[in-house]
């Protein structure tokens, strides 16, 4: 294997949010608690052990064994199940949504870095447990988010009708996208193993949540790593006195756009909050609580309360209110003895805007970790890619940019004329000062002819760079060829392309090799050979 690392930045697919705060940037140190580096988690351990209770730890253990009562777990994941009971066991969470067969590459990356930064912790910090937990987001209702996956340039899509929780939602009708899967994946033993991974979570089990658990635990068991389905009744009873509060005070609406008045000066906004960030769940409904005419009401239903029913309802049924964006990070630290989350630029960003938001409820911010970021090439893409003398940063390049700057370096003619524009430049310089000397309205027409004759000289060298690209058609079709290999539909291959894909290339080889090659406190983008 091979491995070269790029900074973010250089990259030019991440945004300058990110890479300000991978920079340590002093202007956003106000939006985060603990910058992620090893020295860090001493401190995070020491302020997150203070606040978080037996109690709380007993209620999530018993809700995850429960979830875990029909799952064939690993020894390693079960041991680390039963270790949450102790206050010096900590967790590494990432999230995601529960799209097709994972969705998109980087779903691996994500618990991949949660894995790895739990093994790393552990080895400096022999007396505490450090867990892997992916948090599967059931709660959520946007269907046509999830219900695809890319696999070799083909959507693979799941249609149907669907409404409220997506966790909830039934796997029936999922046969014609495994029949259309398998035939796209062929016969070999690897495809073999991936139509029954398929089928055996899809096709034999009831519901998304219980299908994605499945898949999960079958990639990712041996590593320890712990599932959990926060949509559920004991530990939403434990985030119940913080939801109460939301629908009293709009605590998180209040402080939020506090925070955005303040990051909105430098960058932009991921979420806006709502007055209420809650959402009200029942079977097939998942609407926002608002509250009008002195009533609480849910959105396009007929549901209403006042204050004291909602109460009730709330103390009763805690199942039923489920947090939206806003409210699901602090959720998610109330019920976890979490250290750090691990997460996208996207989800970072709206991260940074909670800050203010945790400190009014007195809930430690985690500290915050962008995930691993992986391009996978070939041994026989990356000998391409040094026949043609293409580097690591540069197959990064957008397409034009790309092709124009590599045709520039193999042209055996001088394409850039950057020394005739600069001669031009001295000569109209003398010009000026004619014209000074003599008629100071001659200024315009020098500016002018000097205008026309530098725009001329860029009309000149695109004619050249054209005909050049036409004249090494073959090295340009030959590079343009592999860059779309790399970087499907003009973007990241980890945000477009399937775990399956590869899977069918390297086998059950595939994730051991991720797990050996990915380091989460590196800081910079990986491209691996393997």
């Amino acid at each position: 294997m091979h491995q070269n690392y790029i900074p973010f930045r250089d990259t030019g697919y991440f945004s300058s949010l990110i890479c300000n705060y991978l920079d340590e940037k002093s202007e956003l140190k106000p939006f985060y608690n603990r910058f992620p580096n090893l020295n860090s988690f001493k401190d995070q351990i020491e302020e997150k052990q203070k606040i978080f209770s037996t109690q709380s730890r007993t209620v999530l253990v018993e809700s995850l064994n429960k979830q875990y009562q029909n799952i064939d777990a690993s020894k390693s994941t079960l041991q680390n199940i039963e270790l949450l009971k102790s206050n010096n066991t900590f967790t590494i969470t990432t999230g995601h949504q529960l799209n097709l067969f994972t969705g998109p590459l980087y779903f691996l990356y994500k618990i991949i870095s949660a894995i790895n930064l739990s093994k790393q912790l552990k080895e400096i910090n022999p007396k505490y447990n450090f867990i892997p937990v992916y948090w599967m987001a059931t709660e959520d209702h946007d269907f046509e988010e999830i219900n695809y996956f890319n696999f070799k340039g083909k959507k693979i899509q799941w249609n149907k009708d669907a409404q409220g929780a997506v966790g909830e939602l039934s796997t029936k009708g999922l046969e014609p996208v495994f029949d259309l899967f398998s035939k796209e994946l062929g016969n070999t033993k690897n495809a073999s193993y991936l139509k029954l991974l398929f089928k055996d979570a899809y096709i034999k089990h009831d519901n998304l949540a219980d299908a994605t658990r499945f898949l999960a635990n079958v990639l990712f068991k041996e590593y320890g790593l712990v599932i959990i389905d926060a949509n559920d009744a004991k530990l939403k009873k434990e985030f119940a006195p913080y939801m109460a509060e939301e629908l009293l005070n709009n605590t998180s609406f209040k402080e939020v756009l506090k925070t955005n008045d303040k990051l909105s000066k430098d960058y932009g906004i991921q979420v806006n909050p709502r007055e209420i960030n809650l959402f009200y769940l029942k079977e097939n409904l998942r609407e926002r609580i608002v509250y009008e005419d002195e009533v609480y009401k849910v959105l396009n239903t007929d549901i209403y309360w006042s204050l004291s029913e909602i109460q009730k309802e709330l103390l009763e049924h805690p199942e039923r209110f489920s947090p939206n964006v806003i409210m699901r990070p602090l959720y998610q630290e109330v019920i976890l003895p979490n250290l750090c989350y691990i997460g996208g630029g996207g989800e970072l960003a709206y991260w940074f805007q909670l800050k203010q938001f945790f400190n009014k409820v007195e809930v430690p911010f985690p500290i915050l970790l962008l995930r691993n970021s992986v391009l996978i090439q070939t041994e026989k893409q990356f000998e391409k890619l040094e026949k043609l003398n293409i580097s690591s940063t540069d197959i990064f390049l957008k397409r034009d940019a790309f092709i124009n700057s590599k045709v520039r370096e193999i042209s055996n003619i001088e394409i850039d004329f950057s020394k005739q524009k600069n001669h031009l430049v001295n000569q109209f310089e003398e010009l000026y000062e004619v014209a000074k000397q003599t008629d100071k309205s001659f200024l315009g027409a020098v500016k002018a002819q000097e205008l026309k004759q530098l725009k001329g000289l860029d009309k000149l060298e695109k004619r050249l760079l054209k005909a050049q690209k036409n004249a090494l058609s073959d090295q340009v079709s030959r590079m343009t060829e592999l860059q779309n290999e790399l970087f499907p539909n003009g973007s990241l291959q980890e945000r477009n392309a399937n775990f399956s894909e590869f899977y069918l290339e390297y086998g059950e080889q595939l994730i051991p090799k991720l797990i050996q090659s990915l380091e989460p406190l590196k800081g910079e983008f990986l491209v691996l050979t393997i």
